[in-house]
């Protein structure tokens, strides 16, 4: 079965978290760790790259944290997906010396799945995982609201 790393699967909970929960004050690091359980060392280098792809925008100061950058109905799970391959891809040390049956036959076949899985994930959008959470009954209860009567 053809998998997404598990740094991919942690930034796309991450985003889908932010786009659930930053309203009206952005999402803090520290509350996406805790909400879903996602290790701090992976979260602020994945975090810092999809700010810089755009994917995210940095609030700074004592109430700071990450918004979308945009709508999440204009973020692909494709958009997050290439980010953290990128930042995967640069830290992967390079394979020579292919073989003919590697360069010919298998490459072609993967990067053939590879580019019919983005297309795929390209269909979907942030918003659409947003909907998924909500008909699954995961979004939390915004915190400081009571509604006891």
């Amino acid at each position: 079965m053809l998998r997404l790393s598990r740094k991919t699967m942690l930034a796309l909970e991450a985003v889908v978290d932010i786009a659930i929960n930053a309203r009206p004050d952005p999402v803090q690091s520290k509350e996406i760790t805790q909400r879903q359980g996602i290790p701090q060392r992976y979260l602020e280098q994945v975090m810092q790259n999809l700010v810089h792809a755009g994917i995210l925008k940095g609030v700074r100061g004592p109430r700071g944290g990450y918004r979308l950058a945009k709508e999440r109905r204009r973020i692909t799970v494709g958009d997050v997906v290439r980010v953290v391959s990128l930042l995967e891809a640069n830290a992967e040390p390079q394979i020579s010396g292919s073989s003919a049956i590697g360069d010919r036959i298998v490459k072609p076949l993967v990067e053939k799945f590879h580019t019919q899985l983005m297309h795929a994930l390209d269909d979907v959008t942030i918003e659409d995982l947003c909907h998924a959470v909500e008909r699954e009954g995961l979004t939390e209860p915004t915190p400081g609201v009571d509604f006891t009567i």
